[in-house]
Formats: structure tokens, sequence, C-alpha cells
């Protein structure tokens, strides 16, 4: 069973009117939305944080791969 833990957050009036209005559209609670956007926004920067691993183990793949080449000739 999950534990939930209660936040308070400070955001921008306009910003609240925007998620009270998806709110009452969307028929669900502001937590829900905003549980949503936080998962939303973890995943999008554990997947940039990834891809920027990525791209570093890349680099030193090809320095590797051109020390390795150096080495051979």
């Amino acid at each position: 069973m999950r534990t939930k833990k209660k936040v308070s957050l400070t955001i921008d009036e306009d910003l609240y009117e925007a998620i009270d209005k998806a709110s009452k559209m969307l028929k669900l609670a502001k937590s829900q939305l905003a549980q949503e956007a936080f998962r939303l926004w973890l995943k999008k920067e554990t997947e940039a944080l990834m891809a920027q691993g990525y791209e570093q183990m890349a680099e030193e793949d090809t320095a590797f791969a051109d020390v390795t080449l150096q080495a051979q000739r």
C-alpha cells in the first residue's frame, strides 16, 4: 500500500487558474493532475540524463577507438 504525503506549493496565479480549469474540465482532482505532471517531468528528465550519458559513452568509445587505432599503426 502506498503512503501519500502532503505537499504545499506556491505557484503563479495564471498557472493555478489553468490547473483549476483543467481539473474541472477533466473531472480530476488537482492533486491527480500534479502527480501526473511530476511523473511526466521525472520521466523526461531521466530520459534526458540517459541520452546525455549515452552521448558521453559514444564520445569515450570514439576516443578509445582512436587511441587503439593509433597504437596499432
